[in-house]
């Protein structure tokens, strides 16, 4: 039970660090994740070598690998930015607290599921404090988005109203029919807040490693390309050779969902409520 205490205690301290970091600057540091990773291994061998059983620590080093996959997959799926994955690789050094590897991924699979819940939660009430925030830009933005999406919106009616028709001879059907309306709307919606409220235009004194440039550069010799990976150090120095002035892309910082993901997972663990959670998870789901 000490073990376990440690390893939660070090990865709350750790994640509010990195809340903080990432709230104040929109990025986490390198070092704060691979120090997690260095510390809770380095907790697990030291753990192992003197109980004499390694279990620990090898289950450490397979919630890792387990999540190193994870981490990368929904980086370059795009639902991270570089720092969020490697907080999430780092998470799998530290949430195996079982000697056994059916368990331990049992507990992966009730924290990613958690944390998607939550995190869904989480992104739809930012985005929309984002567009009350904004609520100018934001309404300009939507009605544009409406007027130039017009054949996307038309054809969402026209599937619904097919759906109720259908659903005169199939019953089942027939609350299908605002599916299209809300996917259609939800689309728009999304994109009205990513381009009136996490559009900016900064100095390019205020650039750092990692920002996201709105669309490409062009420099007198060559072109610096908006990608998913951000602005490396080169970039920026030659921005600012050329530009004073560019526009970025921010992102919502998704840390706190980090953080709230893994206090319920440590309190489902000790208030010993993991079946009874996992059994509704998986009931839900499948």
């Amino acid at each position: 039970m000490l073990h376990l205490i440690f390893l939660f205690s070090l990865a709350i301290i750790w994640i509010f660090f990195a809340t903080i970091q990432d709230l104040r600057t929109k990025e986490i540091a390198n070092w704060l994740n691979f120090s997690l990773i260095i510390f809770a291994l380095g907790f697990r061998f030291f753990f192992s070598l003197f109980s004499d059983n390694f279990s620990l620590f090898y289950q450490g080093l397979i919630g890792l690998a387990i999540f190193f996959v994870i981490g990368n997959l929904f980086y370059y799926g795009k639902f991270f930015a570089g720092g969020d994955a490697k907080l999430m690789i780092a998470l799998g050094a530290i949430l195996p607290i079982s000697d056994n590897l059916l368990q331990n991924l049992r507990f992966f699979g009730f924290f990613v599921i958690s944390f998607f819940i939550i995190g869904a939660m989480y992104t739809l009430i930012s985005s929309i404090l984002l567009s009350f925030m904004n609520f100018n830009n934001f309404k300009k933005e939507f009605l544009h988005l409406l007027k130039k999406n017009k054949k996307i919106v038309y054809f969402s009616f026209l599937f619904s109203f097919f759906l109720i028709l259908l659903g005169f001879f199939e019953k089942s059907l027939f609350i299908l029919f605002l599916i299209p309306l809300f996917l259609c709307q939800l689309y728009i919606y999304i994109k009205a807040v990513d381009e009136s409220c996490l559009v900016k235009t900064v100095s390019t004194n205020k650039l750092t490693e990692g920002d996201w440039l709105y669309r490409d550069v062009k420099l007198k010799r060559g072109l610096i390309k908006a990608n998913w990976g951000g602005l490396r150090k080169e970039d920026i120095i030659k921005i600012k050779k050329e530009k004073k002035r560019v526009k970025i892309r921010e992102g919502i910082a998704f840390s706190p969902v980090f953080l709230i993901a893994f206090i319920i997972f440590i309190f489902i663990i000790f208030l010993g409520l993991f079946e009874n959670f996992w059994s509704f998870l998986r009931n839900s789901l499948w």
